[in-house]
């Protein structure tokens, strides 16, 4: 067991991505300790403090000021004060700052303590319905250039594990878009306000995904979930797949049955395969 009442320590501290029940008492109690709270947004932080009744030092750490604010924030850690790093919500680190605190803290010989809480990312994977066996997270796409987005999907498309993105309102359907033209009509699922009042699923193809965020608009914190590679996936030829249409079509499914079964069994595109089929009713 980890002693926490030795003198100085840097706490890692996970706080709730939406539901504030979700605090350990082990992290209420480290942060009745603290000597110094670092956070991203005091502002965020403050809401969470006053949910306790508790009023403690905060110095901003964030992306921007990671490299100067480390040196300041180990030295009250060597001082003998208790320093806790929280992010907004889920595990400092994880798609936040962190790790910059964290490797500089081991230069100096200073171990830091971990106080596991709630995750995002592991929250949707379970709740996703897709394999949670073997994952793999890269969080947010880069904000640059299409190059440079791509350049990243097209490294991780051939991973055999789900795949786990956190995505943005804004940029949901840019997103999806992307995803599915780089790594195919894939199984996935977006848990979105995970632990909040509007929790919500969406699953379903990453095609059915992106028609439903243009029929109903995605909101809030979401994280994205996609079925891993295969290897040895290759997609059936369009002829192969008007075949199985046609066959559906004469088992009495209709038109818009047949195109969805296809894409989910086969996970291709239901628009191709309408257009092909379409295209080729016009030549006849």
């Amino acid at each position: 067991m980890v002693r926490e009442d030795r003198g100085g320590a840097l706490f890692l501290l996970g706080t709730p991505i939406g539901n504030l029940e979700d605090l350990s008492y082990r992290a209420v109690r480290i942060l009745e300790e603290a000597d110094v709270i670092a956070c991203e947004d005091t502002r965020e932080t403050l809401k969470l403090l006053h949910h306790l009744n508790l009023r403690k030092k905060l110095v901003r750490y964030e992306k921007h000021t990671e490299e100067e604010k480390k040196e300041e924030l180990l030295d009250l850690v060597e001082a003998g004060l208790k320093v806790v790093l929280v992010s907004d919500a889920g595990m400092p680190g994880i798609s936040d700052p962190g790790e910059i605190l964290v490797r500089e803290a081991y230069r100096r010989g200073l171990a830091p303590v971990v106080i596991p809480g709630p995750s995002a990312a592991v929250a949707g994977l379970v709740v996703s319905g897709l394999p949670a066996r073997r994952f793999f997270f890269q969080g947010f796409l880069p904000k640059g250039r299409e190059k440079e987005r791509r350049e990243v999907l097209e490294e991780v498309k051939d991973i055999p594990a789900t795949l786990i993105f956190y995505i943005t309102p804004h940029g949901a359907e840019k997103d999806l878009a992307l995803l599915r033209e780089v790594l195919g009509n894939r199984e996935a699922a977006i848990a979105r306000e995970l632990t909040k009042f509007y929790e919500e699923v969406r699953r379903g193809t990453l095609e059915e995904l992106l028609e439903g965020a243009g029929e109903k608009p995605l909101k809030g914190e979401m994280v994205l979930l996609v079925e891993g590679g295969r290897r040895e996936r290759t997609e059936p030829s369009m002829e192969s797949q008007a075949e199985a249409y046609r066959r559906l079509l004469g088992e009495g499914m209709s038109s818009r049955d047949a195109l969805r079964a296809i894409a989910q069994e086969w996970k291709v595109s239901k628009n191709r395969l309408y257009e092909y089929i379409m295209g080729n009713k016009e030549k006849e």
